[in-house]
Parts: structure tokens; C-alpha cells; sequence
């Protein structure tokens, strides 16, 4: 389960705003600024957060499951961060 949190999270560890998310998840601006702003799981279509994700993973985002800790997100080693 993905949430709004780890979306936020992931943009800000690569350093995209979120018309760049928008952009590379192929998804309207829009759908991102809602997603992030409810808190807590993403309820959105799942062809949409497929977008997101993949996007995302591809830019090296890694999303971490449940670890007693809650969710999170983490960089692959070598993962490019915007300037």
C-alpha cells in the first residue's frame, strides 16, 4: 500500500517538482497535487499509482514496505537527483 506521504517523500529525494512527476508518470499535474495531498494510503485507479510507481522506481526510488516502523522510500545507489 502506497502512500501520499512516500509520494512527497520520493519527489523531494530527487529533487523533481511535481510537474516534472506529472510529466514523466504521464499522468495530469493535477492527479499528483491530490494524491499528495490527502494523507495516508493512495486512493487512486491502479493504472494511475502503476504510473507514479514505475516512474518513480525508474528515476531510483525504492519503496519500502511495512517494517514495524511504517512505510517508506530510500535512493538505489547511483540513482540521479535533479540540480
Amino acid at each position: 500500500m502506497l502512500t501520499s506521504e512516500q509520494v512527497r517523500a520520493a519527489r523531494a529525494m530527487l529533487r523533481i517538482e511535481q510537474r516534472e512527476l506529472a510529466a514523466k508518470a504521464e499522468v495530469s499535474l493535477e492527479t499528483i497535487k491530490r494524491i499528495e495531498q490527502a494523507p495516508g494510503p493512495i486512493t487512486a485507479l491502479s493504472t494511475t499509482l502503476a504510473k507514479i510507481v514505475r516512474a518513480l522506481e525508474a528515476a531510483g526510488v525504492i519503496f519500502v514496505a511495512e517494517n514495524g516502523e511504517g512505510p517508506g522510500v530510500r535512493l538505489r545507489k547511483g540513482a540521479r537527483v535533479a540540480k
